[in-house]
């Protein structure tokens, strides 16, 4: 596509300055080897004349000829570079006075500071990457665990582009038969098979739901899954919730009900994701704010992908009772899981073998536990750990497996797969080929506004301005 869409020349940081040994200063556009040769000054031949995917040593020079730095330049010459065009990035040392030096000397000799995201949305302008490509540069960017930073790098390279474009080559080529059937409709000529066209519909919804149905999976992934940490007053939320990070995350106290609203942590476990609910107590209560309290953690845990219901060892078995009764009854077992805690066992009679019964404790189907822990003393929670562990095996993916984790494109699928659903109904009842085809263009256009094929303004320009500057 060359340089058609931009003729200035952006630059930005590529990474923090200030924050390691080195920093990277990223330029690129139509002029960047000229720019950066202005600023750069190398012994021997100059940037612009130096050939791609090559390294020059070089010094920078401020306003009053002294030296600024001296700095690596790595040349890419276009198409061959992440942007597509012809750029260079400038490796400097660290310091923050050096780094905004060096950006004003390029400004100065002609470039322009870029706005978020600009570098990938050249790219993507310029066939680097499609849409859907560039959005996995920033979850790779800002993946926290192995499962998310699969995801993405699947992505990336292209695993789940592929499949959309299968797809929509499937849909594209039924509807130029319906579309050829429209240029014959006096003849009555059929040219798509209804039934291959019904069996072909059938294949297509079956791919698009799968992929919809795996944004639960890939949200939870990206986002954390949910876990809410609900029970008691006094039964020890926040001290377990502590216990599990390692750190004094929420106030701790003797005094019931000091925990008035939701704190919420993560940590990544077995290469997921955990995003800990910390909650209000669980009781009858005339206190305004405690109230609100409680009703968000009843909310938080009919949300939430697992619940830990923290029961007291040492109180009543009719207290515990009716508490796990009350927390039972708002679970949805064909979507959460239950882990049930007995918390503070290290004040248990002595001749109690709490070991022992964790090691008879059942679960039913992986949605059920029981665990004796001590929160307080970090008894039980590498078995807590597994547990948690143990309730996502479903999440747990393969090399190759294609999972949805923006909302946006669960979005266009949905809306996709219900077109497809109208076009299925139209089918079997014989509707004409115009309002098939008018149907099906609308899911056409759904799927490509995943990978960009067709997509407004206004959304790029909400998409890229979440990136980093230098991305």
């Amino acid at each position: 596509m060359g340089y058609t869409f931009f003729d200035d020349t952006i630059v930005a940081p590529a990474t923090v300055p200030g924050t390691g040994a080195i920093t990277v200063v990223r330029v690129s556009g139509p002029e960047a080897l000229r720019i950066v040769g202005d600023v750069v000054k190398c012994k021997s031949k100059s940037i612009e004349s130096t050939p791609g995917y090559s390294i020059r040593y070089g010094i920078v020079y401020g306003d009053d000829s002294q030296p600024v730095d001296e700095v690596l330049v790595s040349v890419f010459r276009a198409p061959h570079s992440y942007t597509g065009e012809d750029s260079a990035e400038i490796t400097c040392h660290a310091s923050s006075f050096v780094a905004s030096e060096i950006l004003r000397l390029l400004c100065n000799a002609g470039a322009r500071m870029a706005s978020p995201g600009e570098f990938t949305r050249r790219a993507f302008v310029n066939g680097k990457m499609d849409l859907a490509q560039a959005e996995a540069v920033a979850d790779v960017i800002s993946s926290s665990n192995s499962a998310s930073l699969r995801v993405a790098m699947n992505q990336l390279r292209g695993g789940f582009s592929s499949e959309l474009r299968d797809i929509r080559s499937r849909l594209v080529e039924i509807a130029s038969l319906l579309e050829l059937e429209l240029d014959f409709y006096e003849e009555d000529v059929e040219f798509a098979d209804r039934t291959k066209l019904a069996a072909l519909l059938d294949d297509v919804l079956d791919r698009v739901g799968n992929l919809a149905s795996s944004f639960r999976y890939g949200n939870a992934i990206r986002n954390g899954i949910p876990v809410a940490i609900v029970g008691a007053v006094n039964a020890g939320k926040s001290t377990l919730l502590n216990s599990l990070l390692g750190e004094d995350r929420a106030i701790v106290s003797d005094v019931p009900g000091t925990t008035r609203d939701t704190v919420e942590e993560t940590m990544a476990l077995g290469g997921l994701l955990f995003r800990f609910i910390d909650t209000a107590g669980l009781r009858d209560s005339s206190d305004m704010v405690e109230k609100i309290g409680i009703s968000r953690s009843y909310k938080k845990l009919s949300e939430a992908s697992v619940v830990m219901a923290l029961l007291d060892s040492t109180a009543s078995e009719e207290e515990n009772g009716t508490l796990i009764s009350d927390i039972v009854s708002r679970i949805d077992f064909s979507a959460q899981k239950l882990i049930v805690l007995f918390n503070k066992v290290d004040i248990l009679a002595p001749n109690i073998n709490v070991t022992l019964l964790n090691n008879n404790v059942s679960n039913s189907d992986n949605k059920y536990f029981k665990l004796y822990i001590s929160a307080k003393t970090g008894f039980g929670l590498d078995l807590l750990k597994n547990a948690l562990i143990s309730t996502q095996k479903d999440l747990t993916l393969d090399s190759g497996q294609t999972v949805v984790t923006n909302s946006r494109h669960y979005e266009a699928l949905r809306k996709a797969g219900a077109a497809l659903e109208k076009v299925r109904t139209s089918l079997s009842s014989g509707i004409t080929p115009d309002l098939l085809a008018e149907d099906l263009r609308e899911a056409i256009n759904h799927m490509g506004t995943i990978t960009g094929e067709v997509t407004p303004d206004e959304v790029l320009g909400e998409i890229f301005g979440r990136f980093c500057i230098g991305k």
